[in-house]
């Protein structure tokens, strides 16, 4: 498993890059109205057949590529605590994030393809991790301005900094909400990560944590977002048995919390 460190604090949460020393905008956290700041985005329209390939990764090749070590499982929860719910009492998939983080350029790949078996994106949109940190320029989505529906759960996506550098700092894009934050403080720690407040960072209905990215994002290292998608459905693939590796075990999580099974 590995992570990208960022240092919590109450009301405060500090991104670090790594690599750079470049530390991102401070981000006081608000109450749900208060989610989206004015920061901009270094994210681009995402080109059809991209969205195609990773949304409609078939169940055939998931299947052949199952879970291959040194690909990372989500951890259950110990003792369970206030889960957070969608509006209509879906069971919430959180996800914290960042664009520079290259890590998070990795998972976001696994999210992508598990919960697309389980509903539909609207609003994906073109990224990359920083161009000055450890595997710089990582292709991948931002969740940034994106939308997901699905009767079984409720995804909940926050992109706390852009990947653009201004003065030394990443631009504050999100903020979490004070129950998000809570979640953090208490699962974002020890004994779900040896670096407390790490992202990505994934709550699965408060049964299941993932800190971390699951595959090592070297995996990535390189290709273009076509490269990376096309692979998705080519079981022998290295990009496949990484991203498809860990989407099963999203897809696993999620069937066990929701008891949906999914589709394709």
């Amino acid at each position: 498993m590995v992570v990208a460190a960022v240092v919590v604090a109450v009301g405060i949460l500090v991104g670090l890059s790594l690599g750079t020393g470049a530390q991102s905008t401070s981000v006081p956290l608000g109450g749900p109205a208060a989610r989206t700041t004015a920061g901009g985005t270094g994210a681009a329209p995402l080109p059809g057949a991209v969205l195609r390939a990773v949304t409609t990764v078939p169940g055939s090749a998931l299947a052949a590529v199952g879970v291959p070590s040194g690909v990372q499982g989500l951890t259950p929860v110990r003792g369970g605590h206030a889960a957070l719910t969608g509006p209509g009492g879906e069971p919430e998939l959180l996800y914290v994030g960042a664009e520079y983080c290259p890590y998070c350029a990795a998972e976001r790949w696994a999210v992508v393809v598990a919960l697309s078996h389980f509903g539909a994106f609207t609003g994906l949109r073109a990224t990359h991790s920083s161009s000055v940190d450890v595997y710089p320029d990582t292709r991948t989505f931002s969740f940034y301005g994106s939308s997901y529906s699905s009767p079984f759960l409720d995804f909940m996506p926050v992109e706390l900094e852009t990947n653009q550098v201004v003065g030394g700092r990443y631009e504050t894009l999100q903020r979490l909400t004070g129950a998000e934050q809570s979640v953090l403080d208490r699962l974002d720690t020890e004994p779900y990560t040896s670096e407390a407040g790490a992202i990505p960072f994934l709550d699965l209905g408060g049964r299941f944590v993932m800190v971390g990215s699951q595959y090592d994002p070297s995996v990535l290292r390189g290709l273009s977002l076509g490269r990376i998608s096309a692979a998705l459905s080519h079981p022998q693939s290295t990009v496949a048995r990484a991203i498809d590796g860990a989407a099963n075990t999203l897809i696993s999580a999620i069937s066990k919390v929701t008891g949906a099974r999914p589709t394709g």
